[in-house]
C-alpha cells in the first residue's frame, strides 16, 4: 500500500488539480432466505470491516468532497458505518445507476460528478467497481491492477488520481494509487 494524500476541500472548478477518486465495495452482506437483492443486511463481518475502513479512508484522503452510494440496504449501512469514522457532513447522492452498474455506465457516472469536488468516494457493487478502477488504471500500476483484476473484495477501498476535471475522465487517465483490503 502506497502512503497516505491529503488533499485540500472544494476549489475553483476549472482548475485541474488532482481530483482523488476512491471507489469501494459494500461491506460483507448477509444472505437471509426470501429477501430480495436490494434489501440484503450486512453480516457480521460486514458489520465489523466497515468501521475499519472508514478509518483507513480517513487515513488515507483525510475528507471528502462527495460520497455516492448505491440504493441497496447493504451499501447504505455500509456507508453509515464508515461515516461513524469519517464524519462525513458534506455532500452525499443515493445514486441508483451504481446498483447494476457496468464499468463504462460508473465511468459515466464519475463524468457527472460536481466539477467543484476534487476527493470523491463511490460505493458500490460487483462487477462494476472492478471494472471502473481497471477502465481508470493507467497500465503503470500493473501490480495493483493484477490484485483488482483478482479479486475486490466486500469493504474493498481502491484510490485513483487524475490531474482533470471529472467530465474529462476517460479509460487509462488515472493512476492507481492503493488498494486496500480489510485483511490488510
Amino acid at each position: 500500500m502506497r502512503g497516505p494524500n491529503v488533499v485540500a476541500g472544494i476549489g475553483d472548478p476549472m482548475d485541474v488539480a488532482s481530483r482523488k477518486l476512491l471507489v469501494v465495495r459494500h461491506a460483507k452482506s448477509a444472505w437471509p432466505v426470501g429477501v430480495p437483492d436490494s434489501l440484503r443486511p450486512l453480516g457480521p463481518r460486514g458489520l465489523r470491516d466497515a468501521p475499519r475502513m472508514g478509518q483507513r479512508i480517513r487515513e488515507l484522503v483525510g475528507t471528502l468532497d462527495v460520497v455516492v452510494v448505491s440504493p441497496t440496504q447493504r451499501t447504505q449501512q455500509t456507508w453509515a458505518l464508515m461515516n461513524e469514522e469519517l464524519g462525513h457532513g458534506g455532500h452525499v447522492v443515493t445514486d441508483p445507476r451504481v446498483y447494476d452498474a457496468w464499468g463504462a455506465h460508473m465511468l459515466d457516472l464519475v463524468r457527472d460528478l460536481p466539477a467543484d469536488a476534487h476527493t470523491v468516494m463511490i460505493l458500490g457493487h460487483e462487477p462494476g467497481v472492478s471494472e471502473l478502477v481497471l477502465s481508470l488504471a493507467g497500465s503503470a500500476d500493473d501490480d495493483l491492477r493484477d490484485l483488482v483484476a483478482t479479486k475486490f473484495p466486500t469493504c474493498a477501498v481502491a484510490l485513483l488520481s487524475a490531474d482533470r476535471p471529472w467530465a474529462e475522465f476517460a479509460p487509462g487517465c488515472a493512476a492507481l494509487e492503493t488498494f486496500t483490503t480489510p485483511k490488510d
